[in-house]
This record gives C-alpha cells, structure tokens and sequence, in this order.
C-alpha cells in the first residue's frame, strides 16, 4: 500500500484521552504495515509504574519531561505509528518534530462522548477527584488550538471501523 503522507516518515495520532488513539493506531498500523507504538505505555515500562504512580510520586512536571524524552526519540522512527499521550501536544519542541517528520492526525471526540468513555476509569491522574465536565473542558481550551494544527482532523464519535475507513481513504493510495 502506498500513502499519501509526502515526506513524513511517521504518523503520529493525537486527541483528547478517551479518543481512541491507541485503538485506532494499532488498527492503521497494522492495516499499512507499520509499527505501533502508545508514548503512555512506554513510559509505564520504562518506569515500572503505572503513570498513576508516576504522577502520584514524582508530579506532573516529571512525567512531562519524560513523555517529551521518550517522545522525541521515537518521533526519528521511520514507518510508525505513534499514539501520543494526550498533553503532549504541549509542548512546543515535540509540535515541531511532528511537524517536521509526522503526518498527524487529530482524532476528534465531542465533550459528550469523551465523558461517557472516561467517567468509569482509573487510570486517569488528570481526572482524579475533580469534576469530569469542568475538567474536559478546560483540558479542551488549553489543546484544542494545537490538536486543530494536524495535518487530518477525523471525527471519532461513532463506530472504530468507520474512523478506520475514512483514514486510510485519505493517507493510502489504492
């Protein structure tokens, strides 16, 4: 399969937690054969601690640091597909690799439809003991502006197999 992602070596999938970045990036990847990697998830081996533990222990600022660390080399890897962790889109010095070697796709999910997949987890130190819908939406405000800058924009509110379809439709030539 043939992509239309020009000069880009990676994709890289950005969007709110509860998007579905990691589902839907295992997906394409497997579907244009390309490696997958989830920066939440290797940060967790890399700790040997779930990123709950790493916020409890050593603050926001330090796993901040360390997604920009661990992002920032795997944003080199040519033919991967690469779920970022929702904040990281933050910072400036990982926006401008993505620029640079990603083709991004924001994987848009409406406020209503992040709360309904995010109310019952655990996982989440960002939604620990606060109010989900004040908390979404100050979360939307700070990265929506740089979630918009990708390269795809593709709504992710109804059926994983028709987000599937309608980004392969527009990164892969027949």
């Amino acid at each position: 399969m043939l992509l239309k992602i020009g000069n880009k070596i990676n994709i890289t999938i950005c969007g709110m937690m509860g998007s579905g970045k990691s589902s839907v990036g295992k997906l394409i990847a497997k579907k244009i054969n390309y490696n997958f990697i989830d920066t939440d998830k290797l940060i967790e081996k890399k700790e040997n601690k779930s990123i709950n533990q790493i916020f409890a222990k050593n603050g926001e600022e330090y796993f901040r640091a360390l997604e920009k660390k661990i992002t920032l080399n795997y944003l080199n890897n040519k033919k991967t597909i690469i779920s970022l962790g929702g904040g990281a889109i933050l910072n400036k010095d990982i926006r401008l690799a993505i620029k640079l070697n990603s083709f991004n796709i924001y994987l848009k999910s409406n406020k209503l439809v992040l709360k309904k997949r995010l109310e019952s987890s655990k996982n989440r130190p960002l939604l620990k003991n606060v109010i989900l819908d004040e908390k979404l939406d100050e979360l939307l405000n700070q990265r929506e502006k740089f979630y918009n800058n990708a390269d795809l924009i593709i709504n992710n509110d109804k059926k994983i197999g028709n987000t599937i379809n309608e980004i392969l439709k527009f990164i892969s030539y027949k």
